[in-house]
């Protein structure tokens, strides 16, 4: 069985770029947003949108990785950075792909315990399988796939490919 591309390179990095014009517009007044980016490839997604943010922006990025075992994500959830680092401010919760929106739903709850002045969540493929009350509000493509297909994101060192396998 094949791997269709459903994103190249380009694509994905005019979509990262979309997603960071999105990122400063509903920010527009803030001197800092924290991304904080779910291990290990929606920490590849935020650096990769972190870089694009710094190119267009005065904005003060701070990247912050969620480390979740999303085999167990019931598991304590920890981060790179401090609570009191991103204690009100702004907040995006990046992964690379939402299936069922278990992960970035446990995500979200772990950052509900610290006051935050405005919360978002960011995906470069959002699907259509949900079984949380979840979205993203900034996407690079959303896809109606069936619950059996897989979509995988694969960074490369110099490249970004997403598949539906």
């Amino acid at each position: 069985m094949s791997n269709t591309v459903i994103l190249t390179d380009e694509q994905i990095n005019h979509k990262i770029k979309r997603i960071a014009y999105q990122v400063l517009e509903v920010n527009a007044k803030e001197k800092e947003i924290i991304l904080a980016g779910i291990t290990t490839n929606g920490f590849l997604l935020a650096n990769k949108l972190k870089f694009v943010l710094n190119e267009i922006s005065e904005v003060k990025i701070t990247l912050c990785e969620v480390i979740i075992d999303k085999k167990h994500p019931l598991k304590e959830i920890k981060t790179s950075i401090t609570s009191d680092t991103y204690k009100n401010k702004s907040l995006v919760l990046v992964d690379d792909v939402l299936s069922s929106g278990t992960t970035l739903m446990y995500g979200i709850k772990h950052f509900l315990d610290v006051p935050l002045k405005r919360f978002k969540t960011a995906v470069l493929v959002n699907r259509n399988h949900k079984k949380y009350p979840v979205k993203a509000d900034f996407k690079g493509i959303s896809l109606s796939t069936t619950s059996q297909d897989n979509i995988t994101v694969e960074f490369k060192r110099n490249s970004v490919t997403a598949y539906l396998d």
